[in-house]
């Protein structure tokens, strides 16, 4: 069995010449922001080549759009035009 990494999403992408690395984090049960909200800290990083990260964005948009069209998930006009792209909290931490 491979080991599996969950994230609540991505914290940072940094692109430095040809190599960019991804942030992966989670919410933190333990550490707590200014209003009490669970942090968010990092937990993994992945790098990529520019190609390898530009072909996983890709194969990301294509997972999304598949969920968009089977009703899973639904974008608002906001996130359709790429005014926030932040996900929404848990609501296991509201």
């Amino acid at each position: 069995m491979h080991p599996e990494i969950f994230s609540d999403g991505i914290g940072e992408i940094t692109v430095s010449g040809s190599i960019v690395r991804v942030d992966l984090t989670s919410l933190s049960p333990t550490e707590r922001n200014p209003d009490n909200t669970p942090r968010a800290v990092l937990r993994q990083r992945v790098i990529f080549s520019i190609e390898g990260f530009a072909n996983s964005v890709d194969v990301m948009q294509k997972a999304l759009q598949g969920l968009i069209d089977a009703g899973v998930v639904r974008r608002t006009d906001a996130a359709a035009n790429g005014a926030d792209r932040r996900a929404p909290a848990s609501p296991n931490f509201r």
